[in-house]
């Protein structure tokens, strides 16, 4: 495949990191409607089958299930606001990332580097998407956005799965821009992924990762004030 046929394909089309700016460069959004988790369905492929397996094995449920509403809700957000995305290899790709994307925070994976916690998770995807038969660029892709997956900021340009990962994993765990998902699709994605107190599981991570490697990329976004925010998230406190 050529390079421009990767770009297009596995979601490397640049999209501004700041949110405010990504979601004031929408074309024609939509209010958004009720969506079920079967109105999303899951892409089937060998890959897909597993890497669901692997997520599954090493992560803990409670991030399991949060990977799994940041793929429903990253979809939904896409569905009414970046519609042109959603094409079948952009789909997978943004699973893949969404199941992946906090594979550094595992009891095991934390503790075994100096390196921030996205940082090491992206070399961890990229190795395990190539060795599983993912195309060379869509593993880029993955390890792309799971690397900058907590690159919030107002300068500069992320990929569209970076851009839309950042809208779902900041939605599910600070409750920021509640307009962008419908309040019974909420109710639908937590019914069928609940939260299991998420809120206090991914504190205590931030907290871990801070005391183990205080330089952590995780810094950038204020430890005390990331934290207070992932507690204070009243939008998905009637779930935890």
């Amino acid at each position: 495949m050529a390079r421009a046929d990767d770009i297009a394909s596995y979601g490397f089309s640049a999209l501004p990191r700041s949110t405010t700016a990504l979601l004031a460069s929408r074309v024609d959004p939509k209010q958004p409607t009720e969506l079920s988790v079967d109105d999303i369905p899951i892409p089937e492929s060998p890959l897909v089958e597993k890497v669901v397996e692997y997520a599954r094995r090493e992560l803990p449920v409670e991030t399991f299930n949060h990977s799994m509403r940041v793929f429903y809700y990253g979809i939904a957000i896409s569905r009414f606001s970046f519609p042109d995305l959603l094409t079948p290899t952009w789909i997978t790709t943004y699973l893949l990332t969404s199941l992946l994307h906090d594979i550094g925070t595992t009891q095991t994976n934390i503790t075994s580097t100096l390196l921030s916690f996205e940082f090491h998770g992206g070399l961890l995807v990229l190795d395990l998407l190539k060795k599983e038969g993912a195309p060379v660029a869509q593993a880029e892709s993955v390890a792309e956005a799971v690397i900058r997956h907590q690159d919030l900021g107002e300068t500069g340009f992320v990929t569209s799965v970076t851009a839309v990962v950042l809208l779902a994993t900041i939605f599910d765990n600070v409750g920021k821009n509640a307009d962008l998902v419908h309040p019974q699709t909420i109710v639908n994605i937590t019914n069928a992924y609940p939260r299991l107190k998420w809120s206090q599981c991914f504190a205590h991570t931030i907290g871990q990762e801070m005391e183990l490697k205080p330089w952590a990329h995780t810094s950038h976004l204020g430890e005390k004030e990331f934290k207070e925010g992932v507690l204070g998230n009243t939008l998905m406190e009637p779930f935890e």
